[in-house]
């Protein structure tokens, strides 16, 4: 069956101060996130030989999603992966390393991963390419215009990575992504609650990133359900779920979109 792709194009300028943020943003998310490989970057990653780079990043993979990090990634990929496995076009939203895109598209989804950093693009290709996986495509977010020629999705996926940023660039991008989920999607969102930036001493944000994702960190902006549903405006969207999790680590959002 042939699938019709519907471009939109957004009148949703970029915000100022945009670009240059985003170089800052690039420098840091190239690094891979994982504290057992101290300041190892993605390119780092590019270098190793196949059996080398597949290990790996496998390793890096069960240690994010299973044991321990069963707790913060894997519950939801149990969660949502009859969803993947019916519910076609994905967009993976910084999809840094490609944890939990390539194993969605394994559970069926089209899925598409942008990323600020190329490089993380480049893993996750070698990765669904090592892995047999083709059911994929990859969009390098350069500039905030990328997003207006992005086709429509059914389920749209950022773990952590619409945080990272002053609110008011924040939503435009969300509210430029919103444009390219269809009425009924489904947009599902990882980020850190309130309590957790009370509990750590309510720094400023500019602060709060370098305490909870390291020195190299630029921002970092707490979301509840009210204030995301507000950074989405003028997009409306009903909560099938939001639930904070891991002792008020992490908070998870679970919406549709009203047709």
């Amino acid at each position: 069956m042939t699938r019709t792709t519907n471009i939109i194009h957004s009148t949703i300028p970029a915000p100022d101060g945009f670009s240059e943020f985003l170089h800052v943003l690039v420098e840091k998310w190239r690094e891979v996130p994982a504290s057992a490989l101290n300041r190892m970057f993605s390119a780092d990653l590019l270098a190793l030989p196949d059996n080398e780079f597949l290990g790996i990043w496998q390793c890096l993979f069960e240690n994010n999603c299973s044991s321990d990090g069963y707790s913060i990634r894997g519950w939801y990929h149990d969660l949502y992966a009859d969803l993947a496995n019916r519910n076609g076009r994905w967009i993976e939203i910084g999809s840094g390393l490609g944890y939990d895109g390539t194993f969605f598209a394994q559970q069926g989804a089209s899925v598409t991963f942008l990323d600020i950093v190329a490089d993380n693009l480049r893993v996750v290709e070698r990765v669904c390419r090592l892995k047999g996986i083709d059911n994929v495509s990859f969009v390098h977010l350069d500039r905030f215009e990328t997003i207006d020629a992005l086709p429509t999705y059914d389920c749209l996926l950022a773990v952590g990575s619409l945080i990272h940023a002053p609110f008011k660039m924040m939503s435009a991008e969300r509210r430029s992504l919103g444009d390219h989920l269809v009425p009924g999607g489904r947009w599902l969102e990882l980020c850190y609650p309130r309590e957790r930036w009370e509990r750590e001493g309510g720094l400023p944000f500019d602060e709060w990133g370098r305490k909870t994702d390291g020195e190299r960190t630029p921002w970092v902006e707490w979301y509840d359900i009210d204030k995301l549903k507000l950074s989405l405006y003028p997009h409306r969207f009903d909560t099938i779920l939001s639930h904070n999790f891991h002792d008020n680590d992490f908070n998870w959002f679970d919406l549709v979109k009203r047709r």
